[in-house]
């Protein structure tokens, strides 16, 4: 069984274009569910009932694995299943009958307008910053805001992405999907300094692969170096809320729609697939209707 495993990681690698976390995650997912699978004394694919793969997410939910971890853990295995009776292996999929636990939709955190601008301001000349590294942290933080793309995409970025003529930069999103983002003219400036005063510095240290974005050792930022940067400037700018890439994106998204952005506009931006993903912004929306009448309406 094992061997069907490295077939399908390898089918998600090579022809759905996953990411290398999802493969992770998937890989985890199945090999665990293998092993339960061989612990009661299942060999073959055949073998497989919905009994099995019912008491399997049982035991997971038993184990105290969280929805969203048992909701992966389901689609990996259906995925796998599928993959299987594609191929001929099998003849059924015996997750067909087993649900996935439901999700409870939660409204992502939001910074306001004013907590935004106070982050961006924080970076500033240091003496102790030879390589003049805050202004590369300060054009990272302002193409967060002003783009929100992800983060992995931030990494993603090439020089060559930058089209700073046309306003706009190119983004490589989940499955390779090309997309393009208009970026205004404060993140297209501060990614100008950072070219002229701080990359030139780094690129000689390391292998930079043309990224855009490169850490103190001249080589592509990693997901977490990026999470760093934003709780450094998010505590000294004193906020309280917890702030972690992905906030700028839901910021971002929100802004936009405070302000009358059309949602097929925005859901294009953010890359969503589909709207109703995007639609989760028009409740953070409506919470921000309401505390406005909570807060000016006379009787509110």
């Amino acid at each position: 069984m094992i061997q069907y495993c490295k077939d399908y990681l390898h089918y998600l690698t090579l022809e759905r274009n996953a990411s290398p976390n999802t493969i992770a995650s998937y890989k985890l997912d199945i090999m665990r569910y293998l092993a339960f699978l061989e612990g009661v004394q299942v060999h073959e694919p055949g073998e497989v009932t919905e009994a099995h793969t019912s008491q399997f997410i049982n035991s997971l939910r038993n184990n105290g694995l969280s929805a969203r971890s048992v909701t992966r853990a389901c689609s990996a295995i259906k995925g796998f299943h599928r993959f299987l009776v594609v191929d001929g292996i099998a003849t059924r999929n015996p997750m067909d009958a087993v649900e996935s636990p439901k999700l409870p939709r939660t409204l992502p955190d939001v910074l306001s307008q004013d907590e935004i601008a106070s982050i961006l301001n924080q970076p500033s000349p240091s003496l102790r910053d030879r390589k003049n590294l805050w202004i590369r942290d300060k054009a990272i933080l302002e193409v967060l805001y002003a783009t929100g793309i992800r983060v992995s995409e931030v990494i993603a970025l090439k020089q060559s992405n930058v089209l700073a003529h046309e306003g706009i930069i190119r983004v490589f999103g989940k499955g390779s999907k090309e997309r393009v983002v208009p970026i205004g003219k404060p993140a297209l400036r501060w990614i100008d300094e950072y070219k002229t005063k701080t990359r030139g510095a780094l690129v000689r240290r390391g292998d930079s692969q043309d990224s855009l974005f490169l850490n103190a050792r001249g080589t592509p930022f990693s997901r977490m170096s990026i999470w760093n940067i934003v709780q450094q400037y998010s505590k000294k700018a004193g906020i309280t809320k917890e702030v972690h890439p992905h906030t700028f994106r839901h910021s971002f998204a929100t802004h936009l729609l405070e302000g009358g952005a059309d949602l097929r506009a925005v859901q294009e931006m953010l890359g969503h697939s589909d709207i109703s993903t995007t639609q989760i912004y028009t409740h953070v929306d409506r919470e921000y209707l309401k505390e406005v009448h909570r807060t000016f309406h006379p009787r509110g």
